[in-house]
């Protein structure tokens, strides 16, 4: 049995408890985005020491000098985005907001995404049970958030 979806899934609670800690660091220091910093420097470590460990063949340079220039550098600029974004947020609205609402958008980004085939993804139309799934989405996030 493929159990993707299982390893999807703790990989999102990974980034709850994640966004939650830093969000601590970053009250504690009285700056988000100081606890952005630390936490990309933290993870650009711990990703170094994982690639220089499971990495046997690293990507020729004609390989690397084909790579457009924004690919470099946009992921790590809307990754810090966010991070700093959730830093900042999570003191405001609690953790439970803060990643119901996050999480509607990225589905609805993705959804979009995969429709068109953005950044090479596979086309995934949107059809009228992926709509209701959204609509269920956002009931469900209206009712997770009432007051």
């Amino acid at each position: 049995m493929n159990f993707l979806w299982l390893l999807a899934m703790v990989a999102g609670m990974a980034i709850s408890i994640q966004a939650g800690m830093n969000s601590q660091f970053g009250m504690l220091l009285k700056n988000p985005l100081i606890a952005t910093a630390i936490a990309f420097g933290c993870s650009c470590i711990f990703t170094a020491i994982a690639v220089v460990a499971s990495t046997k063949h690293y990507p020729p340079i004609d390989i690397l000098n084909k790579i457009p220039v924004h690919l470099w550098f946009s992921g790590g600029a809307v990754s810090a985005f966010a991070v700093a974004m959730f830093y900042y947020l999570i003191p405001k609205m609690g953790v439970g907001s803060m990643m119901s609402y996050a999480l509607t958008g990225q589905i609805i980004v993705a959804m979009t995404a995969s429709h068109f085939g953005w950044f090479d993804l596979p086309v995934k139309q949107i059809d009228a049970i992926k709509i209701s799934g959204v609509i269920a989405l956002i009931s469900g996030i209206t009712l997770i958030n009432w007051k």
